[in-house]
């Protein structure tokens, strides 16, 4: 079965879940459209969320985290913003 590449083009046969949501719309709020990294309980947040966030197309890779590299630190994009206001992006 051949692999995905890390260049596909992002997917759009899907809604996001109330997590993403969560996670996208807090967003909204932030300078440069920065997306959390903790959870509003303190938790780090979910690592296939983002993933599958970044392979939507609804968030992007920010910059590199000096003092935690492991650790992503993305913005919500345009895309990321239509699917909020429920705007079919497809």
């Amino acid at each position: 079965m051949p692999s995905k590449s890390d260049t596909s083009p992002p997917r759009k046969d899907k809604r996001p879940t109330k997590a993403q949501i969560s996670w996208l719309a807090r967003g909204l709020g932030e300078p440069g459209g920065k997306l959390p990294l903790f959870t509003t309980e303190g938790q780090r947040v979910n690592d296939r969320m983002v993933k599958s966030c970044l392979d939507h197309g609804w968030a992007e890779p920010w910059f590199e985290n000096p003092l935690k590299p492991n650790w992503l630190v993305c913005k919500i994009t345009d895309q990321g913003r239509a699917v909020l206001n429920g705007k079919n992006t497809g």
